[in-house]
């Protein structure tokens, strides 16, 4: 009786593994990355037709960099430089880095994210080099860089100050990008690194989102994703993505870093440092947010008085990046709500419930996970 039972639960786990194992075959088939190096990149790009790109020699990506002399700028996963095609066009050259697994995996997710991505709020990628370890993406050039540099308070002063209509645009520029990845594509697009570096602006101050070293496909049938290790920018992670007990991966993760990111660009990062002179160590920086509002107080930098039309703006701001951070993501709202409610009026906003959890020390006395206290304590942005 008794080897009978044991019998029983083998079987039951073995077939509980070989159904993970399919599954997990299936995402990976479902998510085209190649596990074998340039083989199998090579195969990859031969069996997907529909991703046609003009391809280069390493030869021509020196020739059009002039030997990588003018450096744009760095990131997570390579060097930017600027470079110019045969008929005059600028371009933007990233090299990507010699890193474990030789950068396969953030090659074909940037080839096969942007690829099946055409949006006016997306970055355009326009050819791709790739020979042994060299890998090399080519895109449109933007000339007035990342977003960062105009609302970093420790930028250079020569940076020109963005107006809050500017400002306004590009929030609402960058929500309607998600929602096109989330919702406009065949195959859904998780970027899972949205943040101000990550947001070029061209010369109109159209905002196009980038780097999407970090991305993943997912099919639109499917709600949620499996991920098997936290990924993003520190500052920006969805709470869930290192603590499953919130909830489970999906795009609500790309809602909450676009929170902070709207948060960051109406100046409550400087703000929150002001607040930490006369408020306890345990106000959580959102909850401290919510206080201001509800007494009525001006939210917003420093930087002179507002028009009554300037702080409706960045109260709007401020308002749905509160309701984009709430920590369970089910609380959150879709992209596309996000844009109605930057679009519509104040007066229909309601104010988002009061941040669950507080300060990291209360989260780590409920939570043992060291990625959460990390995730936690970094959404403080201070």
């Amino acid at each position: 009786m008794l080897t009978g039972v044991i019998a029983a639960v083998i079987a039951g786990l073995l077939l509980a593994t070989s159904c993970f194992i399919c599954k997990s075959s299936r995402w990976q088939e479902q998510s085209c990355l190649p596990r074998n190096g340039n083989r199998d990149i090579e195969t990859f790009l031969r069996n997907h037709g529909e991703l046609i790109l003009k391809r280069y020699k390493f030869s021509d990506v020196k020739k059009m960099t002039n030997s990588f002399k003018v450096k744009l700028g760095q990131g997570g996963f390579g060097t930017v430089y600027k470079g110019n095609l045969p008929n005059g066009s600028n371009v933007a050259v990233k090299m990507l880095k010699q890193s474990k697994g030789n950068g396969e995996e953030e090659f074909i997710n940037e080839v096969t994210s942007i690829s099946r991505a055409s949006h006016v709020n997306v970055v355009n990628l326009l050819g791709f080099c790739l020979e042994g370890h060299k890998k090399v993406l080519i895109y449109e050039f933007m000339c007035n860089g990342s977003l960062d540099r105009f609302i970093d308070k420790e930028e250079p002063i020569t940076t020109p100050l963005l107006s809050w209509d500017n400002l306004y645009q590009i929030a609402i520029g960058i929500a309607r990008g998600l929602e096109y990845l989330h919702r406009g594509c065949n195959t859904q697009i998780l970027h899972f690194d949205i943040k101000p570096h990550n947001i070029l602006l061209n010369e109109n101050f159209c905002p196009k989102i980038s780097d999407f070293g970090l991305a993943k496909l997912c099919p639109r049938k499917e709600s949620h994703i499996s991920i098997s290790a936290a990924r993003g920018t520190i500052g920006y992670i969805a709470p869930e993505v290192g603590n499953r007990y919130l909830g489970r991966v999906s795009h609500k993760s790309d809602v909450y870093s676009y929170g902070m990111m709207l948060i960051e660009m109406v100046g409550m990062k400087e703000n929150s440092k002001i607040a930490e002179t006369s408020q306890t160590s345990e106000m959580y920086f959102p909850e401290w947010i919510c206080k201001w509002l509800e007494r009525g107080t001006e939210v917003g930098p420093n930087d002179g008085e507002l028009s009554m039309e300037e702080n409706d703006v960045v109260k709007k701001m401020t308002v749905v990046g509160l309701w984009c951070i709430q920590q369970i993501p089910k609380d959150r709202p879709t992209m596309s709500k996000v844009v109605e409610m930057l679009e519509g009026s104040m007066d229909s906003l309601e104010m988002p419930p009061k941040p669950v959890l507080s300060s990291p020390a209360r989260v780590m006395a409920t939570e043992s996970s060291s990625i959460v206290s990390v995730v936690e304590s970094s959404t403080s942005v201070t």
